[in-house]
């Protein structure tokens, strides 16, 4: 009973986390699309008469060095930083999920020379490998959305992979082989329904970090390039004016800080509802 009355409360903490996980998600998603819709002021509009203002009704946040309203840049600041990071993260999503299917599948040959691919990006750390492709490609959010989709996309193949391993030597594949069912038939209507929780769980997780490469890069100037807002960027063109208005870093980092974290929260709750180990436990 007192397990039982463990396990309860457990589910119960985690079942809340991603409640309010998900919930200050969509708020930034609807502010990202609010600033869409509705944009009071022009976020790339200098006026320096009005540089480094603070709070008022005109603008909530403040201005900054050239004049323009900090809240309209930093709600279109999460609609790049948002936006860019799950366009890499689905696309990561879309050639990692489908390599790691067929090479765990057909196994032999296959398998051989499509690890053998996805081992030679897993040489050198992703951050260095994505620093090294920027700088080759140049800077712009386009290339570096490509530098990160190049280095992610390994973890999900190789995930995959060995999930299909372990699950296609269980009977129900077996039967459906001999039912005559097509390979393509049998990845889509078997094995992909056992790998969704796992790569939901770590797409959850990789979240945060995409956000955390885009957000670095762009504060180097490798990302998103001026005048378009960014919260990364936001905080390299704050910098300067750290000691006269620290607000303006602090505004684009407390954003980043908080995306992030729910971002990991939501991570570590799908985690814990996939974890089938803990549920046996139990």
């Amino acid at each position: 009973m007192r397990t039982q009355s463990l396990c309860r409360m457990g589910r119960q903490k985690y079942t809340w986390q991603a409640a309010i996980a998900l919930l200050f998600v969509l708020l930034a998603v609807a502010a990202a699309l609010y600033a869409f819709v509705y944009l009071r002021h022009d976020p790339t509009l200098t006026d320096l008469s009005s540089r480094l203002q603070d709070t008022s009704l005109q603008h909530p946040l403040g201005t900054d060095h050239l004049g323009r309203d900090v809240l309209t840049r930093l709600l279109l600041g999460g609609r790049q930083t948002l936006g860019y990071s799950l366009l890499a993260l689905t696309a990561a999503l879309m050639i990692g999920v489908p390599f790691g299917l067929i090479s765990g599948y057909f196994r032999g040959w296959t398998d051989r020379i499509l690890m053998r691919i996805a081992d030679s990006f897993l040489a050198f750390p992703d951050t260095i490998v994505a620093i090294v492709l920027s700088g080759l490609l140049g800077a712009g959010i386009g290339n570096l959305v490509l530098a990160i989709v190049t280095v992610k996309w390994v973890s999900y193949a190789r995930l995959v992979r060995s999930t299909v391993l372990a699950e296609s030597q269980k009977e129900y594949v077996l039967i459906a082989r001999i039912n005559g069912l097509s390979p393509a038939s049998i990845m889509r209507k078997h094995l992909l329904p056992h790998i969704v929780g796992n790569v939901l769980v770590l797409a959850s997780l990789d979240l945060g970090k995409i956000i955390l490469l885009i957000s670095a890069f762009s504060y180097i100037g490798l990302g998103v390039q001026p005048p378009l807002a960014e919260w990364g960027a936001m905080l390299n063109d704050s910098r300067p004016y750290f000691q006269s208005k620290p607000l303006l870093m602090i505004y684009p980092g407390l954003a980043i800080v908080v995306v992030v974290l729910l971002a990991n929260m939501l991570g570590d709750y799908l985690r814990d509802r996939f974890d089938v180990k803990k549920e046996v436990h139990f």
